[in-house]
């Protein structure tokens, strides 16, 4: 059984650059989008096509091994009186498979499969799309979620 609980740790590397860690010892460098680190708004677009092209890679995997899957996901950044966020988030798959029985079944279960991750499968873009309030605590002390504070 996979486990639900997610709980992933930054530490300050300089300013403006983190370095998080994962319970299984990975890491990944974050920062502001001035090098090679991701910005946090990229790895939100990242973890969107990753999920969901996990979900289409183990439905259609069970067909045929994609010969090619690959995604790209963009979004606008901007600011409105909602804030700072980002808007017309489009995900895009480029996918083949092999020819024979095997490559037409999955190309066949490949649009089901990209609409069953978008509408119930994918952690991530669920979680976008639904919205979920995030709770802050500040040097253990719980301020509350967002929309229970005052602007």
């Amino acid at each position: 059984m996979k486990e639900t609980h997610k709980d992933i740790s930054l530490s300050r590397i300089r300013k403006a650059k983190f370095l998080a860690t994962n319970p299984r010892g990975g890491t990944l460098e974050i920062g502001e989008g001035d090098d090679e680190a991701f910005a946090p708004s990229e790895l939100l677009l990242a973890a969107i096509a990753a999920c969901t092209g996990i979900d289409v890679d183990y439905i259609t995997a069970k067909r045929a091994e994609a010969d090619r899957l690959d995604l790209r996901v963009t979004g606008e950044k901007i600011r409105d009186e909602h804030g700072n966020r980002l808007v017309d988030i489009t995900l895009s798959f480029d996918v083949a498979f092999p020819e024979g029985e095997g490559g037409a079944a999955a190309t066949e279960v490949l649009p089901s499969a990209v609409q069953r991750s978008h509408d119930r499968l994918c952690t991530v873009g669920r979680t976008v799309e639904v919205g979920t309030p995030i709770s802050v605590v500040l040097n253990g002390e719980p301020m509350g979620h967002a929309d229970d504070r005052e602007s």
